[in-house]
């Protein structure tokens, strides 16, 4: 039980790797808010892990104030904070990307990690502790063609980890990223551009391992940063990325 007595936050937290992530901390102790645009799946996945759901839209700033809000509420305090919720568009070439997907993108995918940091890490700094994991990509490091600015946006985002984890850390809150390769999300066709056994194969065939990360993967990796055990590490963007990034 390495998260025992200890609450979190995941956004986008009703499927995929959010969900992965929020029955891993359920699982290890943690008192889990499954914050999602989507209420209904949100409900479900609480409902599974004995956790609270919020509907939110992690790109507005006053919905994720009612989010901070409600975390209060309903948690307490709030001693993890995972940004998960995430979009991309489709695989593109960077010229023909509507300007409407390129400021959804960089809403949801950047903009969202400052307005959480705006209303819930100065809490975590008055209790002089915290853990944030930013859920970045393996994209922000190998980039693939014609994803060009999903790519920019998982690589603000690494970048966002690093100043914050320096910032934050005379305040004993620890910043950190994971970077998946592309997994059975409901992302994944948006970023094959269709779903095909030889588009699969030809994305497996770049991953060492042969597979892609799973919600397992991304809940095990989650919880160890998140957890006391890695009370030393800060400032790191960990690659669950069956050897992509090699």
């Amino acid at each position: 039980m390495r998260l025992q007595g200890k609450t979190a936050i995941v956004t986008g937290g009703a499927s995929g790797f959010g969900a992965g992530i929020v029955r891993k901390f359920a699982a290890e102790g943690a008192r889990v808010m499954v914050a999602d645009l989507n209420i209904d799946l949100a409900r479900e996945v609480a409902e599974e892990c004995g956790g609270v759901a919020c509907q939110v839209d992690v790109s507005k700033d006053d919905s994720v104030a009612a989010m901070a809000a409600m975390a209060v509420t309903e948690l307490g305090t709030v001693d993890i904070l995972v940004n998960n919720a995430g979009i991309t568009h489709l695989p593109t070439p960077m010229e023909d990307v509507s300007e409407d997907d390129f400021d959804r993108v960089f809403a949801v995918n950047c903009k969202s990690v400052y307005l959480t940091a705006k209303h819930l890490v100065p809490a975590m700094k008055a209790a002089g502790k915290g853990a944030v994991l930013n859920i970045a990509s393996t994209a922000g490091l190998s980039p693939r063609p014609n994803l060009n600015w999903y790519n920019a946006s998982k690589g603000w985002m690494i970048t966002a980890t690093k100043t914050m984890a320096v910032e934050l850390a005379p305040s004993a809150v620890r910043v950190n990223a994971l970077c998946p390769v592309a997994g059975e999300t409901p992302l994944l066709s948006s970023f094959m551009g269709e779903d095909t056994p030889e588009m699969r194969a030809k994305f497996l065939s770049t991953i060492p391992l042969g597979r892609f990360s799973t919600p397992e993967d991304m809940g095990n990796a989650a919880c160890f940063l998140c957890s006391d055990e890695a009370g030393m590490v800060t400032g790191v963007a960990m690659e669950v990325d069956g050897g992509r990034c090699i």
